[in-house]
């Protein structure tokens, strides 16, 4: 059995947190902000952080076997492969169902007003955004056209950038954590993946927000769907459910700008999918994933040879 000591998860966390800052600082030392002309390229950047600093960890401190670290991390082998398979179906496709979930938790409290005929909102966003007399499809088209995109991009390139922050949080750190109990390792987990965003949440990004109240939304956020993405990883024993559901979550959280009235607003932190209303969502189906027993079944803590997260079960 691997345990990883407190002192290599600490370091890990300060790694991720810290690599994050420095990959983020010329946002801050050129006063532009998001505005910089690298921003967003240093973003996708900042994403394999968390990687990084796995693989700065492991291979400093050999906490775990050179021999057992792909296993470890959840991204070999795949078994059991049939579940492996199912989860990653789910990874793919049930972000979107949460997310739509969220639109519509934001429009029955009021917090966003949805045009699901004529679509005003968006088609007024893309006519703003191509020059005058420039002729379009149907918006109704533009719009299962983003749908249709939405799982080739979560399982190609999103799944790519994904895989950066994945490897980190739920390859390493959920399983670092696990011998806390199941619960401490996903709410724990979560709060640090949704801080290790400090530093473009602080600079506006996401919830246009410039203060602490925007990382305190972003952690709420993370917390609500690292314990969705942590379930799958503890679930099916493997990184890749989690990674293609935080590609088609990327993918996907766009949603709630497709179906708003024209010339209507709302606020992302709290119509939007990491806002309050992704909260909500996130926390009806964790709900049901308690109460049917879900988290209590990991194959890694049952006994199987070779698992590395054997801890009492909670």
């Amino acid at each position: 059995m691997t345990r990883i000591r407190p002192s290599a998860t600490v370091s890990f966390v300060v790694l991720a947190l810290g690599l994050a800052w420095l990959v983020a600082l010329p946002l801050w030392l050129s006063g532009t902000g998001l505005a910089h002309p690298l921003a967003g390229l240093l973003i996708y950047a900042m994403m394999f952080t968390p990687a990084l600093a796995v693989v700065i960890v492991l291979f400093a401190l050999r906490r775990v076997p050179k021999g057992e670290r792909l296993r470890f991390l959840g991204m070999w082998p795949l078994r059991p492969a049939k579940r492996v398979v199912w989860m990653m179906v789910a990874g793919l496709f049930g972000p979107v169902v949460v997310i739509a979930a969220s639109v519509a938790v934001a429009a029955a409290f009021g917090w966003v007003t949805l045009d699901l005929t004529q679509f005003s909102g968006y088609a007024e966003l893309i006519a703003a955004s191509v020059p005058d007399g420039t002729p379009l499809p149907p918006t109704i088209v533009l719009i299962a056209s983003q749908f249709l995109t939405i799982p080739f991009a979560a399982a190609t390139i999103n799944a790519l950038f994904a895989f950066g922050e994945e490897l980190g949080w739920r390859g390493f750190l959920v399983p670092a954590l696990r011998p806390l109990g199941t619960w401490p390792a996903l709410l724990i987990s979560g709060a640090i993946w949704g801080l290790w965003h400090a530093p473009v949440i602080l600079l506006g990004y996401n919830f246009n927000r410039y203060d602490i109240t925007g990382v305190l939304f972003m952690i709420g956020g993370c917390i609500a769907w690292g314990i969705l993405l942590g379930w799958l990883r503890l679930r099916s024993a493997s990184i890749w459910p989690a990674v293609f559901a935080h590609g088609a979550m990327n993918a996907s959280a766009g949603m709630i700008a497709l179906f708003p009235v024209a010339g209507t607003t709302f606020d992302m932190a709290v119509a939007g999918p990491l806002g309050v209303a992704g909260w909500i969502a996130c926390t009806l189906v964790i709900v049901v994933l308690a109460l049917t027993g879900q988290f209590r079944d990991q194959p890694e803590l049952a006994g199987a040879p070779g698992r590395l997260l054997s801890a009492p079960r909670d």
